[in-house]
């Protein structure tokens, strides 16, 4: 029996999951937590075959939740499974350790199948997304200039990004110079748009 623990931040949505991956005679899901936060709670307790994460979710991003997963629960293999199948997400999550990435659009039987196939030692990708990473390059954006150009968000003043982010007022202008010099555009809204096309924030 393989087991499995859900991060699906919408109810309906793992709760369907949960009953279709249980009409698999091999898949047990073990339980299914909301927040990005409550996975490593989940992990600790019951230390599923299978970690199925959303990118999407509040408390902790399903990319940020993959290394609790590993810190908890070595022996416990992720498998992201998300609406957003973009390149960027898709190199953050297997460079953090993930052995599968999915798309939610893809039939139920599709994951099951994937899911043994990675608790069988296999590492599976959704082959569109494998392509796009390839073509698409490497993030040319700093771990720094990422975070900085995220909390940029909603245009909120450079002041109020250097408060939240422990930074001066000239070190966030600098980052975000940066990042809008690498992106190649024209203000911090659009580098911030392209950013997060590529799945890089």
């Amino acid at each position: 029996m393989i087991s499995i623990v859900i991060a699906e931040d919408q109810t309906m949505m793992r709760s369907a999951l949960t009953t279709l991956l249980e009409l698999e005679g091999d898949l047990r899901v073990v339980a299914g937590v909301g927040r990005g936060d409550d996975v490593a709670d989940a992990v600790r307790q019951h230390t599923p075959d299978i970690a199925l994460l959303d990118i999407e979710m509040p408390g902790k991003s399903g990319l940020d939740a993959i290394s609790d997963v590993r810190r908890e629960s070595p022996t416990t293999a992720v498998i992201v499974v998300t609406t957003f199948g973009r390149a960027g997400y898709l190199r953050r999550a297997m460079d953090a350790g993930a052995r599968g990435f999915l798309v939610k659009d893809n039939p139920v039987d599709e994951l099951a199948a994937s899911i043994r196939r990675v608790v069988a030692g296999e590492t599976v990708v959704d082959q569109l997304l494998a392509a796009q990473a390839l073509s698409a390059g490497e993030n040319s954006l700093s771990q720094r200039e990422a975070e900085v150009l995220a909390a940029s968000d909603g245009g909120i003043p450079i002041s109020e990004i250097a408060e939240k982010l422990h930074l001066s007022s000239a070190t966030v202008r600098n980052y975000i110079s940066a990042a809008i010099g690498k992106l190649g555009a024209r203000n911090r809204a659009e580098a911030l748009e392209q950013a997060r096309r590529n799945g890089w924030v």
